[in-house]
């Protein structure tokens, strides 16, 4: 016998329609669907400070660099997350327009309400996407990266980077400090 859908449960057709008008965005997990909360100032410094040095670096490469109001749909778990920061690099993801389906790097900053999902079962999610290669938690409370990278025999393994560190994103050849993404964060 297989249980009946939450009387919440809605399709991720209608999700989809509700959120081209929605005036706030919305995450959907397997028809169940989560007002987002505005983020702190700090939290949108990092964001704005990683997507602008990701974006001069790919430019002309053909990859795209996506911010806060793109989707990311992992198909395997029927779920759309609007990600921090994300790349694609696949021509596939040109065709889609409200959301991108083949990221090759994902990008959270944490904040004290979402860290644990995002370390958890967002991240459990995030890892059913074939291309992603990278997964990337910032702290906005402390100058800290972890960087998740899936390696060639498909085992994600964790670098931790702190102040004084170069970062390298692998999976665009990007290399940057930690400081340079801490820029006016106070």
């Amino acid at each position: 016998m297989i249980a009946d859908k939450s009387p919440n449960y809605i399709s991720k057709e209608e999700y989809l329609s509700y959120e081209e008008d929605s005036s706030i965005k919305h995450e959907y997990s397997d028809g169940e669907v989560y007002a987002m909360a505005g983020a702190s100032d700090a939290h949108v410094t990092i964001a704005g400070n990683l997507f602008a040095l990701l974006r001069n670096h790919v430019r002309g490469t053909g990859c795209r660099v996506y911010m806060a109001d793109m989707k990311a749909y992992v198909e395997a778990s029927n779920s759309y997350y609007y990600p921090d920061v994300f790349v694609t690099c696949d021509a596939r993801d040109r065709e889609l327009t409200n959301y991108k389906k083949y990221p090759c790097l994902i990008v959270e900053v944490l904040s004290p309400k979402t860290e644990a999902f995002d370390r958890g079962d967002k991240f459990s999610d995030y890892q059913q996407l074939e291309t992603l290669v990278e997964y990337v938690l910032i702290s906005q409370n402390r100058k800290r990266l972890d960087c998740f990278r899936r390696n060639s025999e498909g085992i994600w393994t964790l670098q931790f980077y702190y102040p004084g560190s170069e970062i390298h994103l692998e999976t665009v050849d990007f290399r940057t400090s930690l400081e340079a993404l801490y820029e006016d964060v106070t």
